[in-house]
């Protein structure tokens, strides 16, 4: 298990000998002490990463492309091995993290083919006096600050396309689940035979020093973070500093729209699917359940019975569905929104408080009778909570599901095609699911509307976020 720093394509402790324990959310044991970077450890991963670079971005698109593909069969061939340290640290059962390398892995799939697809363009201006020459250029140095939920994913998502672009890039793993981070760092340079420095990896516990350390690198021309939206407005605001590219992927509060009309039995099963996946700590979970109110009850008693029937155990048993939450903060803060929610009228139809026993376990669950205003209809969850709100019309279900200052994902349930197309455009979120409960892919367009961040992962955009735009003019 590879539990030290990266930098160089050296494998070393952190310069101050401060260590992280990570633990296991299933059980509060420890299962690994990683390096904790300091400032310095930092910095001179940057200096790496610059070195690195400029060699990098002059290797052809074919061979950076090559050695993405190499990337996504290296994955591929140790799927096991990853899917168990992403249970080990995260907790998630064990199909979902061989969901998650499977889908991680593609992203360097995807990006080896864009890779080769970096297209410019040549015209004449309009006074015919002289040809301009567009082309992208690769940004240089790009930090990537990732999250815990998906420990593998979040990463290939960035750093997939910011290689096959031609940058080179420094990346902080959650202190929560560093050791999926590293061990693919080492899986591509010592299988792949990744150029050292082209990836480092700095673990640190605390993250702000180390990070505003190398968003004021000379080096660093660019700042990659999937997290919560304050993060992000932190990041935001010193980014201006030295006007660094930013890439936000951020906060959801994603509407789940139930129309009567819908498929009630089909609407269930993309709801287990949109809230439940991973252990319903997703940016993209549905946490609003907006349903018309003719077919409330009948949705509610369906949806109940589909939660309650879920296994809840640790990831690595037979059979578990849903795995625990990171660790007891999370816990507290998901009890938090369902007690004040059942204060304030709702009742819990199934679930509605911490599970006893080791473990950071929170169940299913499910309230009815939940107001708009409910503070579990306003702020993102990151639990297996289903809150569910009533709507007599189309119009205020839009409304309702646009009261929100995030717009990542939102869901729509309808056999009225008509309507599920019109409702979809007036929803204010970059991503939505008609009739699906499962949206992402590395071919799609990922990213969000408001404060849910700002460009796109993935997608032929994907690899374009990585690139600056140089225009040359010129005569022949």
């Amino acid at each position: 298990m590879q539990t030290q720093l990266v930098i160089n394509g050296e494998r070393r402790g952190g310069s101050d000998g401060e260590t992280v324990d990570v633990l296991n959310p299933a059980n509060g044991d420890i299962v690994a002490t990683v390096a904790c970077g300091s400032v310095s450890d930092m910095e001179a991963a940057c200096d790496a990463a610059a070195a690195a670079q400029k060699a990098w971005a002059k290797v052809a698109p074919r061979e950076r492309a090559e050695k993405l593909r190499a990337c996504y069969q290296v994955m591929i061939d140790n799927k096991d091995m990853l899917a168990k340290l992403i249970v080990a640290e995260h907790g998630k059962p064990m199909a979902d993290a061989l969901g998650e390398i499977g889908y991680a892995a593609e992203f360097f799939r995807w990006n080896s083919e864009e890779t080769v697809r970096l297209h410019g363009s040549v015209g004449t201006n309009p006074a015919g006096t002289a040809k301009m020459i567009v082309h992208h250029p690769p940004v240089g140095v790009v930090l990537m600050v990732t999250p815990w939920n998906f420990p593998a994913a979040m990463i290939t998502r960035k750093m997939a396309p910011a290689l096959g672009a031609g940058n080179a890039v420094v990346i902080k793993p959650p202190k929560e689940t560093p050791l999926t981070a590293l061990a693919l760092a080492d899986l591509f340079e010592n299988e792949v035979g990744l150029p050292k420095g082209l990836i480092n990896m700095v673990t640190t516990k605390s993250a702000s020093a180390p990070v505003k350390a190398a968003m004021d690198h000379q080096a660093v021309r660019m700042v990659s973070f999937t997290g919560s939206t304050p993060v992000g407005q932190t990041l935001l605001r010193q980014a201006a500093d030295r006007v660094l590219k930013v890439a936000m992927e951020l906060g959801g509060n994603a509407p789940f729209v139930v129309f009567a009309d819908a498929d009630l039995d089909l609407a269930v099963e993309g709801a287990i699917a949109a809230k439940m996946r991973h252990s319903a700590e997703t940016c993209t979970a549905a946490n609003r359940f907006l349903v018309e109110e003719s077919v409330m009850d009948a949705f509610g008693e369906k949806l109940a019975a589909a939660m309650s029937a879920m296994k809840v155990a640790e990831g690595g048993s037979e059979g578990a569905q849903v795995g625990p939450l990171i660790n007891q903060e999370a816990v507290d803060s998901v009890d938090g929104l369902v007690q004040s929610a059942i204060a304030g009228g709702a009742t819990a139809v199934t679930g509605g408080a911490p599970l006893d026993g080791p473990g950071f376990f929170y169940p299913p669950t499910v309230l009815t009778n939940v107001t708009a205003d409910a503070d579990v209809a306003r702020e993102e969850i990151f639990g297996p909570v289903a809150p569910l709100i009533g709507f007599t019309t189309e119009e205020q279900a839009i409304e309702m599901a646009n009261d929100t200052e995030m717009g990542l994902m939102g869901y729509v349930f309808t056999q009225d095609l008509a309507r599920g197309l019109r409702v979809s455009e007036q929803i204010e979120a970059g991503m939505i699911g008609l009739n699906r409960g499962v949206v992402s892919d590395p071919a799609a367009p990922f990213g969000g509307m408001k404060q849910s961040g700002l460009g796109r992962e993935g997608a032929s955009e994907g690899i374009y976020e990585f690139c600056e735009t140089q225009y040359i003019a010129t005569n022949w």
